[in-house]
């Protein structure tokens, strides 16, 4: 896997640095302001790739700042929450009425989805993660107070965080476009857990909720796939197949029971669907990830009582 983008000043005639600057930020951060202290001369180089859905950018660069505005906000195309986590120099984010300073060592995390003003007041290496939102929030996590706070890397899960941020970012050269995929799960994951812990909330049963959320996201992403297995998810997860398993425990379905629910809900979502009433049965169980009709046909009956086609027939006038 190479970079995806690799932009660089050095090529720039002195004078032009500092506006392409600005237009690089703006197109590669999704809308985002920013100027360089009123200085005349400027360097900088911004590097980034991609782990699945998470983009990891290195970005070396002479003094400057960016801004977010509400109207900027409103503009962007995807909801990220982003990290900057330096390796050398420092940063000051501020959101929500709320500034954190860091250096090497610590992270911050900002909401794209709201105005935010990050100030680089020295020269910086710093690596600018960028997760989906919708992959990290849950009603359960207060993100609103864990905005523009330093989440330290010193120690616990949030140091494991910052060394797997680091090293995924160098490695990604070198991986499959499978392995980057894993590597930016993973990060979600720990970065998740790393915001439970300072919201007070990391207990074995909270790990567990947020594992079964990531395992859910992973069934949702591949269930039309007939290979989706334990082993494969265990591997793509980063955990052991144990692990998986018990973070249904208690639940009235287990991981395997989960997937069929999932496939046969699929299904029956496409039966009752009119669009689909020139599709074949066979499609649609084959679509919702059944091996073969035969299959589907015996599990659907298990579950309903009657046939997918008497089932499409009752089901048709309303």
């Amino acid at each position: 896997m190479t970079e995806s983008l690799l932009l660089s000043t050095d090529p720039i005639p002195p004078k032009e640095r500092g506006p392409q600057w600005c237009e690089w930020v703006w197109r590669h951060f999704g809308g985002l302001g920013s100027d360089l202290y009123g200085d005349s001369e400027f360097e900088g180089h911004i590097a980034a790739s991609h782990a699945g859905d998470v983009i990891l950018t290195r970005l070396e660069a002479n003094r400057h700042r960016v801004l977010r505005t509400a109207q900027m906000a409103r503009l962007s195309e995807a909801p990220y929450l982003k990290i900057v986590a330096p390796w050398q120099g420092s940063a000051e984010v501020t959101q929500r009425g709320r500034a954190a300073a860091v250096r090497a060592g610590g992270w911050v995390l900002y909401d794209t989805t709201a105005d935010y003003r990050v100030e680089n007041p020295e020269r910086s290496d710093h690596l600018i993660v960028m997760l989906p939102k919708d992959q990290i929030v849950s009603p359960s996590l207060p993100l609103a107070d864990l905005l523009a706070r330093r989440i330290g890397g010193d120690s616990g899960i949030s140091r494991v965080a910052l060394e797997t941020m680091r090293n995924t970012y160098l490695e990604l050269p070198f991986m499959s476009e499978a392995a980057a995929r894993g590597a930016g799960e993973l990060l979600i994951q720990l970065v998740r857990l790393s915001l439970m812990e300072l919201a007070g909330q990391s207990t074995p049963r909270t790990q567990r909720e947020a594992l079964k959320d990531r395992i859910q996201h992973h069934v949702a992403q591949n269930l039309h796939d007939p290979a989706l297995s334990i082993d494969g998810m265990a591997q793509a997860l980063r955990c052991s197949k144990r692990l998986l398993h018990s973070a249904f425990a208690g639940d009235d379905d287990t991981l395997t029971g989960y997937i069929l629910h999932q496939r046969l809900a699929a299904s029956i979502r496409g039966l009752l669907d009119p669009a689909n009433a020139s599709r074949s049965i066979t499609d649609i169980a084959l679509a919702s990830g059944f091996g073969n009709l035969s299959h589907f046909s015996r599990v659907f009956r298990e579950h309903t009582g009657g046939s997918p086609s008497e089932f499409r027939r009752q089901a048709a006038p309303r």
